[in-house]
């Protein structure tokens, strides 16, 4: 992670708590999907029950244990997982977004499949003015 952010041009992905001053420290924007609740979970709860059914490999061999579609357990079940972080984030995100620490980060609050797509074509307008 250090590496790939001394370069310019990086983008880096997920939401690990543990690097992320680092990231940060050295980032210009965040893009932060804050999707509805809902649509996660239909998303989510979704995706499982299809590749439990499937047992599509997931990465390394691992593959959705059924234990995901009925645990209440958040270590045990991404489901459950979403259901109980969703709020987390979105508040985490609120807070950071308006923390004086962070001013100089230009955060961009993705609430919809339309706000994603339009982010994407403005991007890629920019991208090609710049060639």
């Amino acid at each position: 992670m250090e590496a790939a952010t001394e370069r310019e041009g990086w983008v880096v992905d997920g939401n690990y708590s543990v690097v992320r001053d680092t990231v940060w420290g050295k980032a210009d924007t965040v893009v932060w999907c804050d999707l509805p609740y809902v649509t996660v979970m239909a998303r989510t709860i979704g995706r499982t029950l299809r590749r439990t059914m499937t047992q599509e490999e997931l990465w390394n061999g691992n593959r959705e244990p059924w234990s995901n579609l009925w645990s209440f357990k958040p270590e045990k079940s991404i489901i459950a997982w979403t259901a109980t972080h969703h709020g987390r984030y979105r508040r985490r995100y609120s807070e950071a977004e308006m923390s004086p620490r962070w001013a100089d980060l230009n955060f961009v609050r993705l609430r919809t499949r339309a706000d994603a797509e339009q982010f994407v074509a403005d991007s890629e307008s920019a991208a090609a003015k710049e060639k």
